[in-house]
């Protein structure tokens, strides 16, 4: 098999960044662009695949499904309170997210 003209053996080694396969303009139309209602949001592989799923896979999906609107709920004037360029993002680890979130309500 060859990849990006690259010529792979049987046996050989293959790193596949997940957080690069998530960002496929192809399959994310506009990926820089948070789209909480993204027709191919499913699509994402932030979870592993197949018979390789995350085992904790269903337990983040059902945080998310009640922490967030429960947060909004609560705290419906929540709002971030610095511009983009400040937010202190994670550069040098596997999983991305952000440091610190200076946040009002």
């Amino acid at each position: 098999m060859e990849i990006a003209g690259v010529a792979l053996q049987p046996g050989d080694g293959v790193v596949v960044p997940l957080g690069l396969a998530n960002r496929d303009p192809e399959i994310f139309g506009d990926p820089d662009r948070l789209d909480l209602a993204r027709a191919t949001a499913r699509r994402h592989v932030a979870f592993g695949y197949g018979i390789h799923q995350c085992l904790g896979k269903p337990l983040a999906r059902a945080e998310l499904q009640i922490v967030l609107p429960e947060i909004f709920r609560r705290l419906p004037k929540l709002c971030i309170t610095v511009p983009l360029e400040e937010i202190d993002f994670k550069q040098n680890t596997f999983v991305y997210g952000i440091n610190t979130l200076p946040v009002a309500w």
